[in-house]
């Protein structure tokens, strides 16, 4: 037992892996329609290139878009609109008329019963089918049922119903032919008083049969059978074969599985998408090693994989044409950001690959997202100046415009009928991408990851840290800005990051703040203690700036990637002052006591550091410098490190270490103001 949990422990972190790798597997899996795909990818007006396609299944052909909604047009057209009608108002008003008009027009007025016949004869035409208690937008041959208790009592058109300014304008045109306008004022104030709107809209009738009649459009029109060809290899697609092979795609991804084919089909996307990520897995151990040992890097790129897989079949399930606004070029963006660009492309290549089992017209979308992750490696450089990010993102968006433009002529053949609104989408995109700099500051704070953003933040010699180094140990102070100005150089000349190593020189000997006296460049004074210590004891406290500094960078909280550099600075190299001083009091004397603990510098930019360190220091040592002994002076100290294997474990090729010498030497020439003799 206690075998297996000493075997478990030693290959933690390889179970780590495996379990993540299934995790994720499992989840885009999740994630991943439960349906099926059609494995045929064609478009309208071009030829088909695959072989003979004949029906596989009994299907019906679905109408498109512009047929369903021509036939719901034609349906609101030519639907009823119902009224209720009150019959009983109707007997009130004529009683009502019959009243008014005899006060209003006793015996003695002249022509009273042809006023009387006019003013009935009006009021007929009126309720024929009733008066409306408000006006409707509709067209007047617009079919309208009246309804009388729930009951069709008759049926006519929209134009035939009366509206009270309708009915005003029948009784002035009535008087006018009958010569009968004097009375005007009177007999329309008489109807103002009696008339009373009759007819109702009953809105719910009317909408419930629209819906009644809209449900009964089949979204089909005829069927296809089995063994039937669909379309022959070369044929161009369009008009009816177009819709056919539509309505095949989508009797496909509609198709609901019974368990022993959804088994298949979900084990089908376990392979494919197990295949990509062991892709991925591969790639880090082969090619990015360090980062392939640290679960935490591991764990953060699975989890941003995810994460934009998550979001965008999120948002097809709620609308498909909104699947441009994911921001997918953050992925690159981040990747870059905290390990380089090829990871970062490489990882949002097989991300774009594994959507494109969801997302539709996957070719297109694929060949976007690809150029689109392509031009942000290539053009998104120094990410912590916000100019450049706005310049990349503006770029970046022009790239998915320009493309989606491409693709819509080739397959509509014309530009009349483009969505602006899609290009809108685009833009969206763009803006939804400069959230990657929040994003960054959020993952270094949970992932305990470091970027260039917040490696510039800590290259300011006004920090904290740094101005207590300058206020304790000036002397040191001065000397990493040194070794930063030549570890930049030395970077920029091979391709490592300039950046990393700057900030790993100006706190690489942060220790040295503890005992700042017991170091040459902090001794003012020009009194040594170390004559009142034995060369061991000197050596202990030399050797303990390297533990010490460890101890103040976690105390100040800076990244890991920057406490590297205060490790590895001296790799594990001898205090060789101290370690020849103590031979000559004992031959027998150990090299241990006098050895850095290491560990040896295991990058470029740890090596990096330990070159200029050493040059920079010991070049105070140099009396009347020259151009012959500054190079022999520099030769010398890195062929010694180089001799005792401090690079063994870096990835630094010769042909770089001689690059890195060149631009040393160039820099101390310019240091000590050399310069050429001439003759006399």
């Amino acid at each position: 037992m206690e075998d297996l949990i000493n075997k478990w422990y030693r290959n933690h972190a390889l179970l780590y892996k495996v379990l993540l790798f299934l995790t994720t597997t499992f989840l885009i899996v999740y994630l991943f329609p439960k349906s099926g795909k059609f494995k045929y990818n064609f478009d309208k007006g071009k030829p088909w290139q695959s072989e003979n396609l004949l029906a596989p299944f009994d299907f019906a052909i679905k109408k498109s878009a512009e047929e369903i909604q021509a036939e719901t047009l034609e349906i609101k057209k030519e639907n009823s609109i119902y009224f209720d009608v009150n019959t009983k108002i109707r007997e009130d008003v004529f009683k009502a008329y019959d009243e008014e008009f005899n006060i209003k027009f006793p015996d003695t007025v002249a022509l009273r019963q042809q006023l009387y016949n006019v003013g009935k004869t009006t009021l007929v035409n009126a309720y024929r089918f009733g008066v409306l208690e408000e006006s409707y937008q509709y067209a007047d041959n617009k079919n309208v049922v009246l309804l009388e208790n729930q009951k069709q009592i008759a049926e006519t058109f929209y134009g035939q119903l009366t509206t009270v300014d309708e009915f005003r304008t029948s009784i002035e045109d009535a008087l006018v032919y009958n010569s009968l306008s004097k009375h005007e004022s009177t007999f329309v104030s008489l109807f103002f008083d009696v008339i009373r709107p009759n007819v109702v809209l009953n809105a719910s009738l009317t909408d419930n049969v629209l819906q009644e009649d809209l449900n009964d459009i089949s979204i089909v029109r005829g069927s296809i059978e089995k063994g039937t060809l669909i379309i022959s290899k070369g044929e161009i697609v369009e008009g009816n074969k177009y819709n056919v092979l539509k309505s095949l795609e989508a009797e496909y991804e509609s198709q609901v599985w019974n368990a022993s084919d959804y088994n298949l089909v979900i084990f089908a996307y376990a392979l494919l998408v197990a295949l990509a990520l062991l892709m991925l897995l591969l790639f880090l151990r082969k090619y990015r090693i360090d980062v392939f040992l640290d679960n935490t890097k591991v764990t953060f790129i699975f989890f941003n994989i995810l994460l934009m897989i998550l979001l965008t079949t999120l948002i097809i399930k709620y609308n498909s044409k909104y699947v441009y606004v994911i921001p997918l070029c953050i992925l690159p963006l981040v990747l870059k950001a905290f390990f380089d660009a090829r990871l970062g492309l490489f990882a949002h290549v097989l991300t774009v690959l594994l959507l494109g089992f969801v997302v539709p017209n996957s070719y297109e979308y694929m060949f976007l997202q690809i150029i689109a992750g392509i031009v942000t490696i290539l053009t998104v450089s120094e990410l912590y100046k916000r100019a450049n990010l706005f310049i990349s993102v503006g770029q970046i968006t022009l790239i998915y415009i320009v493309a989606y433009f491409a693709f819509f002529v080739i397959h509509e053949g014309n530009i009349t009928t483009i969505k602006l609104e899609t290009f809108g989408l685009f833009i969206l995109c763009g803006l939804a991408t400069l959230f990657v700099q929040p994003l960054i500051y959020i993952y270094e704070k949970l992932f305990g990851l470091v970027s260039d953003v917040s490696l510039l933040e800590l290259s300011d010699t006004n920090t904290k840290l740094l101005k207590e180094l300058s206020n304790k140990a000036p002397g040191t102070f001065h000397h990493s800005l040194n070794v930063a100005n030549l570890a930049e150089a030395s970077a920029n000349e091979i391709g490592a990051n300039a950046m990393l190593v700057r900030v790993g020189a100006l706190y690489h000997d942060i220790g040295k703040m503890k005992s700042p006296t017991y170091f040459t460049e902090n001794q003012a004074t020009g009194i040594n203690p170390h004559d009142e210590l034995s060369s061991f004891e000197s050596a202990k406290i030399i050797i303990n700036h390297v533990i010490d500094g460890i101890e103040i960078a976690k105390k100040y909280n800076l990244p890991d990637r920057v406490i590297d550099f205060i490790r590895t600075h001296h790799g594990t190299s001898l205090v060789y002052y101290f370690y020849m001083k103590a031979k000559t009091v004992d031959e027998t004397i150990s090299e241990d006591h006098f050895r850095y603990p290491g560990p040896k510098p295991f990058s470029k930019e740890t090596a990096i550091l330990m070159m200029c360190d050493s040059v920079e220091a010991a070049s105070k040592s140099l009396k009347e410098p020259t151009s012959i002994k500054i190079d022999k002076f520099v030769e010398s100290i890195i062929s010694k490190q180089m001799e005792s294997g401090q690079f063994l474990n870096a990835n630094i090729t010769f042909k770089e270490i001689q690059s890195i010498k060149k631009v040393l030497k160039n820099k101390l020439a310019n240091i000590f103001h050399l310069r050429i003799e001439y003759p006399e």
